[in-house]
């Protein structure tokens, strides 16, 4: 599955009286000042070794690859030692302490609700209430019934996450999935909804990590259709490759239970299942690992026919009633709706319009289309006849469109969204007369309402136009040296959609500034922006990145002294080959779960198969070629100025190996003359940050602003 990580996810507190480091590595001792005598001024020595790849006819030499191994005693040691090195250096940094109680203070909401889904007429949605550490999966009536905690694992000390869930047609039953300590590797479990009680069907290896987990249950609710890595043998580590789809009878043991499809279908498979109404039908959206487009399959009965394949260029589809309406990009850049009846035939229903397509979802006896271009989301409604009714009355810029919870013949449905200045919150929408009525919204803990939101451009090298969103408390002008942080990712087909600042408050109240950067590798203006940043493409996602920044300087709210750059997973690669292309350009980089070695990820890592669609392969000569211009490991360079950087990883993470984070940190380390900290930190009991207790995703925004604070000189509270 690809590697993905947002703003404030994961990660754990480093400053704050919760740290996880030392209770991660017991003979680490961690001190909010550091004791007496207890200098840890220098990192671990990282020799560098005579190992090297041949591809192509050309010697890629790969010194520090000895730390790929982290079971090797010399690597924990390392790790060890490298931990102790960040614990100090972040410990002496003046803002630690200040800043991590405003974090905490600003961290502190009210109740928080996602991910909501309707069947039956039951509501299922994710609750937290912080800082408990993990959300609680709760049922309700829609729309007046009242709330009950369905299944809460905060018992098991937050570190079990719930993985996802799926209601059965009538909501009698719920299959959840949990997983642990960061892994992501799925273990569903039944729940009967009306007395609570969990069932004895316990089904390990559903998915999770490299392939994403998925349920749809049967019309007749006595089973359902799971994700499922083959089952390893006795003793065996599962090993997470050749997923297939498996049938599970309830009350039966998960060793009977048979695949039903996907056998060989590919070694990378992933799948996304939709059951019609009722689940009369099954569809799949059936993947050969990420960033490509899907086949699109149908059942009725047992019997499976491919109805579309990549030619179509699938992306994501969803039932309106009996019909498969299914985003289709072939032709249509910004994407076009189809829909596939029961025998497989497929016409289209919507052609493209402005903005891209992000989302279908049933309501009335039509259906409501989510768009996006550039940073700016709405949604629109459509009749029967895929007539335009109207656009919803939803705030026209700084938003992002969430989940929408809908049935077929249902007026209303719920439209979950928030923005940069406004929390998450649910507002139920009338088909008939158009109204829209908030019903759940989160209370802050602050005033967020002082912030202002600024639009500038940048031009990429091959002139294409870069929007870049700027926000800043009023009164906050550009002098030429704000401290700020600037955001991307760059890849996935993932879109950076306006999203509630949060704790980051904490950065703007003191004068400082964030940025947002739309460049291509996402969806944000359909599938060509996507396609502009993939394979031989990929060079583009930097210059974009570079061009955002050089327009924060060039329209003075900033200087290469005061800018700071944010990037996670795949935004790490991005991190990684900024820095490496652009060092002077740049001041302070904070990189987490990122990929470094984009050269042996695809062969060393389980996840590196499933992004070659993104990356393209390195067994092609051209595609090697255009990897090792940009792959930030293998263009370091000794006697290098490089900028303050601060990496994270996690020792279980299945989507990027942490090992990347370890070469890389190695190579900076042995090769800056700046004189400035590269520091890397490793959580022993963490992955890749999904599903990481609250504590972890508040301390990594603590961490990540103490760290720019004290570098791009962020003036005292």
């Amino acid at each position: 599955m690809r590697p993905v990580l947002v703003l404030s996810l994961a990660l754990a507190v480093v400053m704050a009286a919760d740290a996880v480091t030392a209770q991660q590595i017991p003979d680490v001792p961690r001190n909010d000042v550091p004791l007496i005598g207890e200098h840890v001024s220098q990192p671990p020595a990282s020799p560098q070794r005579d190992d090297a790849s041949v591809l192509h006819g050309v010697r890629v030499p790969d010194p520090y690859r000895w730390l790929e191994d982290g079971n090797a005693p010399a690597v924990r040691q390392w790790i060890a030692g490298q931990n102790r090195y960040t614990d100090y250096t972040l410990g002496t940094m003046r803002d630690g302490k200040a800043m991590s109680a405003r974090v905490q203070q600003l961290a502190i909401t009210s109740v928080t609700r996602s991910a909501p889904l309707l069947a039956g007429g039951t509501l299922f949605y994710l609750q937290e209430t912080p800082p408990q550490p993990q959300p609680q999966l709760m049922a309700q009536r829609w729309p007046d019934g009242t709330p009950h905690v369905l299944v809460d694992l905060n018992a098991k000390g937050g570190n079990t996450a719930i993985t996802g869930y799926w209601p059965s047609p009538s909501g009698r039953y719920l299959a959840y999935g949990t997983a642990e300590g960061g892994s992501e590797l799925t273990t569903l479990h039944v729940l009967d909804v009306a007395s609570g009680k969990t069932l004895r069907d316990a089904l390990p290896w559903a998915g999770g990590g490299t392939t994403p987990q998925d349920v749809a249950w049967d019309a007749n609710e006595k089973g359902f259709t799971y994700v499922r890595f083959p089952p390893p043998p006795a003793g065996k580590d599962v090993v997470q490759f050749n997923a297939a789809l498996a049938h599970h009878a309830l009350g039966e043991a998960a060793a009977k239970d048979a695949t039903v499809f996907g056998k060989d279908f590919s070694k990378v498979a992933e799948y996304r299942l939709l059951a019609s109404p009722g689940a009369r039908q099954l569809a799949v959206l059936a993947n050969a690992g990420d960033g490509g487009p899907a086949e699109v399959w149908l059942r009725e009965g047992v019997e499976w026919r491919k109805v579309l394949g990549n030619e179509a260029d699938v992306r994501f589809a969803n039932w309106v009633g009996q019909q498969l309406y299914v985003a289709s990009f072939a032709g249509a850049p910004r994407g076009k709706l189809l829909a596939v009846d029961t025998n497989g035939g497929a016409h289209q229903v919507l052609n493209q319009r402005e903005g891209a397509l992000q989302n279908v979802a049933p309501v009335a006896d039509g259906f409501l289309v989510v768009r996006s271009w550039g940073p700016d989301w709405w949604v629109e409604q459509y009749d029967e006849s895929a007539k335009f009714v109207r656009r919803l009355p939803l705030p026209a810029h700084g938003i992002g469109i969430g989940g929408i919870a809908a049935e077929r013949g249902q007026p209303q449905a719920l439209v979950d969204y928030g923005g940069w200045t406004l929390p998450s919150r649910w507002a139920e929408y009338d088909a008939k007369d158009g109204t829209l009525k908030t019903v759940f919204e989160v209370k802050a803990a602050a005033d967020y309402s002082q912030i202002q939101t600024y639009r500038i451009e940048g031009a990429s090298k091959d002139g294409t136009k870069i929007p870049v969103t700027v926000l800043a408390m009023k009164g906050v002008t550009p002098d030429g040296t704000r401290p700020t942080i600037l955001y991307g990712y760059g890849g996935f087909d993932i879109p950076v959609a306006p999203g509630f600042v949060g704790p980051e408050l904490a950065w703007l109240e003191r004068g400082g500034v964030l940025a947002f950067a739309t460049i291509r590798g996402g969806n944000e203006n359909g599938e060509l922006w996507h396609e502009q940043g993939q394979k031989l493409h990929k060079q583009n996602v930097f210059d974009d990145f570079h061009a955002a920044a050089l327009a924060l300087t060039a329209s003075h709210w900033t200087d290469r002294q005061h800018l700071g750059i944010l990037g996670g997973s795949n935004g790490g690669l991005l991190m990684g080959a900024s820095l490496v292309q652009h060092p002077q350009d740049y001041r302070a980089v904070v990189s987490m779960v990122g990929i470094y070695d984009v050269i042996r990820h695809e062969t060393e890592s389980a996840n590196g198969a499933y992004n070659v669609p993104e990356y393209g392969t390195v067994a092609d000569p051209a595609q090697f070629k255009a990897t090792l211009a940009y792959s930030p490991l293998q263009n370091v360079q000794a006697h290098t100025a490089y900028p303050a950087v601060l990496m994270t990883t996690g020792a279980n993470d299945p989507r990027v190996s942490p090992w990347q984070s370890r070469k890389f940190a190695a190579a900076l380390q042995n090769a800056t003359s700046s004189g400035l900290p590269v520091l890397l930190l490793t959580r022993m009991d963490a992955g890749h940050g999904i599903g990481a207790p609250f504590s972890q995703r508040v301390g990594n925004t603590a961490l990540m602003l103490t760290f720019f604070a004290q570098e791009l000189g962020l003036p005292a509270k």
